[in-house]
């Protein structure tokens, strides 16, 4: 960008804008970058570029034409702008701008990359699925065992007190301490108020 000339203008509506990139690209050896609409206020930017005098002559020729369909808000031709000038003009919000080959080339590679990628994480997520369900088949039988396992021990515990562990005693947990057979010689000893 640093040998050609930028040209910029700037109209209230779309079919002025689209007027004025007809009549540049038709009066002079210019070449549209593309426009960009602007956020509310129903304007639009038309950039293009080429030699300086191509760019004058394009830009006073669009002018003309689109002031008689709407409003020109703005023109402005930079001959030889800066290279930091490059990310505004070639920014994203440009409608109909043309990518390097190299920028198209290297995007293809990503994707493919990243389809590959994804199929990759697809054949892990696979795997990994297939490990969950054999663990969880495992937690099943552990805790069949387990249930098993608190079933016995719910009936040793429920057989007697829980206080003095008696299974002769008629006392079951949830019980009052009262009617536990030994709660006299506990309370003597003060074993409830440890």
């Amino acid at each position: 960008m640093s040998k050609l000339a930028l040209g910029i203008i700037e109209t209230v509506g779309l079919a002025a804008a689209i007027e004025a990139a007809d009549v540049a690209m038709k009066s002079a050896n210019v070449k549209l970058i593309g426009y960009e609409l602007t956020k509310g206020d129903g304007m639009a930017t038309i950039k293009v570029e080429g030699s300086v005098g191509a760019v004058k002559a394009a830009i006073d020729a669009a002018v003309t034409s689109a002031s008689k369909v709407n409003k020109i808000w703005g023109k402005r031709v930079i001959p030889r702008p800066g290279a930091g000038v490059e990310i505004l003009i070639y920014s994203d919000e440009t409608v109909g701008l043309e990518k390097n080959q190299k920028d198209i080339k290297d995007q293809e590679k990503q994707e493919e990359v990243s389809v590959y990628n994804m199929q990759d994480d697809q054949k892990l997520i696979d795997q990994d699925q297939q490990d969950v369900e054999t663990d969880e088949d495992e937690v099943y039988e552990d805790q069949e065992d387990i249930e098993i396992n608190e079933d016995e021990n719910n009936v040793q515990s429920s057989d007697g007190c829980n206080l003095c562990k008696d299974p002769a005693c008629p006392r079951r947990k949830g019980d009052l301490k009262k009617m536990c057979i030994h709660y006299k010689e506990f309370k003597k000893e003060r074993r409830f108020y440890k």
